[in-house]
């Protein structure tokens, strides 16, 4: 169950329908990104334990990013460049620099962004159901995916310290609601 305390502007999905090529390049830099990020979590001590599912994690985003590769050639558009997302900026800025806070923060913070992707790809499926079915389908396949991404970040984080988890996750979806509110000028995911 996704614990978030806000929602993106009204004008986030009608911006982001008017502009699929351009998100569609988004998502694959955000499916390459998350790839990292499950890599990254790897090298903490505390996660030692759990390389196989981080690695499954990085795996499955991988396949995601190629998938996302897939439809940019078929549809004719360029990779092209990434845009910084103000958001989650703000998110992996408030990573606590310490051993055992830095990975529960760090943990919460890829939790959050794979819930968000799972609660967008929702409305994306949804919206694109008459007017792309292609790409309706392709978001509601990432559905689950995200959803599970998002349960086991936050599982492993409780594993650590349920106590400091759940006091850092409060602290992290109040950050959240103050910044997914914001406005983008462009048509991102996040």
């Amino acid at each position: 169950m996704l614990l978030f305390r806000a929602q993106p502007p009204s004008s986030w999905l009608p911006k982001v329908l008017a502009n699929l090529p351009g998100v569609l390049v988004d998502h694959a830099h955000l499916e390459r990104k998350a790839a990292t990020s499950a890599l990254n979590l790897e090298k903490y001590r505390d996660l030692f334990g759990r390389v196989d599912e981080l690695n499954a994690i990085a795996i499955e985003e991988l396949q995601h990013f190629q998938m996302v590769l897939g439809l940019l050639r078929r549809r004719g558009v360029p990779f092209g460049p990434p845009i910084s997302s103000p958001w989650i900026s703000g998110m992996m800025g408030a990573i606590r620099r310490g051993k055992q806070c830095q990975v529960i923060d760090h943990l919460i913070a890829a939790a959050l962004i794979e819930g968000r992707s799972c609660e967008k790809f929702q409305w994306l499926a949804e919206a694109l159901k008459d007017r792309d079915p292609e790409l309706s389908a392709f978001y509601g396949g990432l559905v689950e995916s995200e959803g599970n991404h998002y349960a086991t970040y936050l599982l492993m984080a409780r594993g650590i310290d349920p106590e400091e988890t759940e006091r850092r996750l409060d602290a992290f979806l109040d950050l959240d609601a103050q910044w997914v509110v914001q406005e983008h000028p462009h048509a991102i995911l996040h």
